[in-house]
């Protein structure tokens, strides 16, 4: 598990861990579901116990990326215009690119087929058993953030941001380092240029 500090923003501190081979991702995404519809202390206590951004991580190109959405989600609460309920379903708006949060959590949230999780924390404390509560969670095998490269889906990223006629890329074509550099580049820029132009 990685944490980051934000200081300008509260002292607020951000839990990211990387999970491979998750088994139970439906069961996490119809948690979320009903404790987003439970009301009174139950819904209160579920809505605790699932207080995270669940992300595909598929679809995260680079740490820049991931880094880039939750500063722009920490800096959209900070600034009183939360576009989403929570800061963690604003990470997930601020990857992706339209301005439609049911497709954001659709694309970029959990879904029943997803066995390769980032879930990303944001508090304004160090939580000594947050990493237990990451694993009572989920089924799967927390792994070093580093792997996360071997992980990404460059071609569904290409798809979500429309970048088949990119001519960058094709000037490129045949070089993949060289072409996820570029990608990788759209979509960090894409996410920080959100806020300003919405």
């Amino acid at each position: 598990m990685e944490t980051y500090y934000y200081s300008q923003f509260n002292h607020a501190v951000v839990h990211v861990a990387l999970f491979d081979d998750v088994t139970n991702a439906a069961a996490i995404r119809s948690r979320i579901v009903q404790a987003a519809r439970n009301l009174g202390v139950d819904g209160n206590t579920e809505r605790k116990a699932v207080n995270f951004a669940f992300i595909d991580a598929r679809l995260i190109s680079s740490p820049l990326h991931l880094q880039t959405a939750i500063y722009q989600a920490l800096l959209s609460e900070a600034q009183g215009q939360l576009r989403t309920k929570t800061v963690h379903s604003e990470i997930l708006w601020a990857l992706n690119p339209t301005n439609n949060i049911t497709e954001a959590i659709r694309r970029y949230g959990v879904s029943d087929e997803s066995t390769k999780l980032i879930v990303v924390r944001v508090d304004v404390s160090n939580t000594p058993e947050l990493q237990r509560r990451m694993c009572d969670i989920i089924q799967g095998r927390m792994v070093p953030f580093q792997v996360l490269s071997q992980m990404t889906d460059w071609s569904i990223i290409k798809k979500h941001y429309k970048l088949d006629s990119e001519s960058a890329l094709k000037e490129v074509q045949g070089n993949l380092d060289r072409e996820r550099s570029i990608i990788d580049n759209i979509v960090v820029s894409s996410v920080a240029m959100k806020s300003v132009m919405t």
